[in-house]
């Protein structure tokens, strides 16, 4: 089963858009994310930059309207994500908890839609697009 793991950073939703972590923090994730790839579960990884440097696109009445961050009436949002192919909720669970986060961080834990997950009807309207269904 695959599962993401969303790192939602305390504070993130505040922070300028030059804000990096630091060596220390860096180097306690990189040995984490080693521990995925040598236990086999890790499929893919990424960090995101603060959102004051990212934009939004909303669709009010059907019309794509573009706000650019930061976004005042937002207060958790995600600063990176992994993707872990792992045999059950619990052991995802269990590798969330193994993360170096800070104390005001929180990781959420969501499994990945199967194509097998879906109705057939919805399979078979998903067989003529090849690579792109799950």
């Amino acid at each position: 089963m695959r599962f993401m793991m969303l790192m939602i950073p305390g504070g993130y939703a505040e922070a300028a858009p030059d804000v990096r972590p630091d060596a220390k923090g860096v180097e306690a994730m990189m040995k984490y994310n080693e521990e995925l790839k040598k236990a086999g579960v890790l499929l893919a990884l990424d960090g995101l930059h603060p959102p004051s440097s990212g934009a939004r696109v909303s669709f009010k009445g059907g019309k794509p309207v573009v706000t650019d961050g930061p976004f005042a009436e937002v207060k958790e949002v995600l600063g990176g994500y992994w993707v872990i192919d792992v045999r059950s909720r619990e052991e995802a669970i269990e590798w969330a908890r193994r993360c170096p986060a800070g104390e005001n961080d929180l990781i959420e834990v969501r499994r990945v839609f199967e194509m097998s997950d879906f109705p057939e009807d919805v399979q078979k309207v998903a067989e003529g697009f090849g690579e792109l269904k799950s």
